[in-house]
């Protein structure tokens, strides 16, 4: 009777082994093989642009593989990549991480290497200059917190509006001291923002989606963020503890190299910058 408890206890603990151990198609990216393919969710334009070149032309000599999946948005990336659907993302700059990281909470991310810089710039289908903005216009902005100061930010850098002193780029409507065209803020999914250039008087629109727009930054924009002194280059970001892993090094060793930053420039002409961090 002893043996034949051990037997059936024996098969049910493998049983039970075999249930929570699941089959290789389940398992997490972060268990994957050294030589599997990177995971790598970005934004269409100019991520999904830059990650394509260098799959098709650098990472076969590196010996690296690369899953390259786009999203539309700027939340699932991140949660993705908390929930191991993913390796790596790149589509975001550090202070939107930070501020995702402080509002989502969740499992920590890190960010690994900066790779481009897409200037935020002011847009408008009915105005010539910022100063042509009409009184009581109406200016949409991204609602996401970093982006909504960062945009304020270039408003005040252009003489269209003063904020209150030390707020930075944490900036709300609330903070704009002062206004003297008496300009409406409507802020919106950074996504919307070109469609919104019908109904508002202008725009600050996110470089990504500018350029999935079909405008063109360096010559469209009314205004334009300057590249000197910018902290909100995008770059390359995985869960914390996986900075190691060699398949992350080579990505992010590719992706700071000069033909990274040749295909930038000869590309996008100023309208996105390689990254000089």
């Amino acid at each position: 009777m002893r043996r034949i408890f051990a037997a059936v206890a024996a098969a049910a603990l493998a049983l039970t082994l075999t249930a929570c151990g699941g089959s290789d198609s389940t398992a997490s990216p972060a268990t994957a093989a050294p030589d599997a393919p990177l995971k790598v969710g970005v934004s269409p334009v100019p991520h999904a642009e830059i990650l394509k070149y260098v799959s098709d032309n650098l990472a076969a000599k590196a010996g690296l593989k690369l899953d390259i999946v786009e999203f539309t948005d700027y939340v699932q990336p991140n949660v993705q990549l908390q929930e191991s659907r993913l390796d790596a993302n790149y589509f975001q700059h550090r202070p939107y991480l930070a501020d995702f990281l402080k509002s989502k909470g969740g499992q920590e991310l890190t960010f690994v290497q900066a790779v481009h810089l897409e200037p935020l710039g002011l847009y408008s289908k009915k105005v010539k200059s910022a100063a042509e903005l009409p009184s009581g216009g109406t200016v949409a902005l991204p609602n996401d917190a970093t982006n909504l100061g960062r945009a304020l930010k270039l408003l005040e850098d252009n003489g269209v509006i003063t904020l209150k002193p030390g707020v930075g780029t944490a900036a709300t409507e609330r903070d704009v001291a002062d206004n003297p065209k008496n300009l409406q803020f409507k802020p919106l999914e950074a996504a919307q923002l070109p469609r919104s250039l019908d109904d508002v008087d202008a725009a600050v629109i996110n470089g990504n989606y500018a350029l999935e727009a079909d405008l063109t930054p360096a010559t469209d924009a009314l205004v334009l963020e300057k590249a000197e002194g910018n902290p909100y280059a995008n770059g390359l970001v995985v869960r914390k503890g996986q900075e190691n892993d060699p398949r992350v090094k080579k990505l992010a060793e590719l992706l700071a190299g000069p033909e990274v930053k040749k295909f930038i420039e000869d590309k996008y002409k100023g309208s996105v910058i390689p990254s000089t961090s």
